[in-house]
């Protein structure tokens, strides 16, 4: 089930980006972020990279941060575990850091797997000092990620925007089996 936005989240977000200059995006693949990582690709002023993992997307970030400039960490909830120990880096040097983060162990979650990360995942990121936003329909994706820039980029702090599930699209296991 998966409501139908009047806006194209994804284009939205990535406008915000764009607009905001950011020019580099690490991102380990995921299905939530399909749109807005192929939006950023074909995007001649950002570079996409794939990474392999969620930490390598932060030392993009702190690399990037250094060379001068602004980059972006699309992932997903279950990878937020993988970061914890490098934003104890980010916080203490004062890196910038915007994360977009799909939401998975939320709302209608199919996969009992990703149920205690996405429970956990705002108070995890909350405990290691890093500003938490929430959107929750498409509407709001524009205004919230722009804010969230905002925050990263003037305040040095790490922010991060967690698109709910129900945005993204709850899967099932018959939409699994079905491919």
């Amino acid at each position: 089930m998966k409501d139908t936005p009047s806006i194209d989240w994804p284009l939205a977000l990535h406008k915000v980006l764009r607009e905001a200059r950011v020019s580099q995006v690490g991102f380990v693949p995921d299905a939530g972020h399909k749109r807005l990582i192929e939006l950023c690709q074909d995007e001649k002023s950002m570079r996409a990279v794939v990474c392999t993992t969620e930490e390598e997307a932060l030392g993009l970030v702190m690399g990037a941060w250094l060379g001068g400039e602004k980059s972006a960490v699309l992932m997903q909830s279950s990878g937020v575990g993988n970061i914890i120990n490098t934003l104890g880096t980010i916080k203490e040097c004062r890196f910038p850091l915007l994360m977009l983060i799909t939401m998975r162990g939320d709302e209608g979650e199919f996969n009992p797997w990703q149920v205690p990360m996405g429970q956990a995942t705002q108070t995890v990121l909350e405990a290691m000092g890093v500003i938490v936003k929430r959107i929750a329909t498409a509407e709001e994706s524009g205004p919230v990620a722009d804010a969230a820039v905002r925050l990263a980029y003037n305040s040095y702090a790490a922010v991060a925007v967690l698109i709910s599930q129900r945005l993204i699209g709850i899967k099932s296991f018959q939409d699994q089996t079905d491919r």
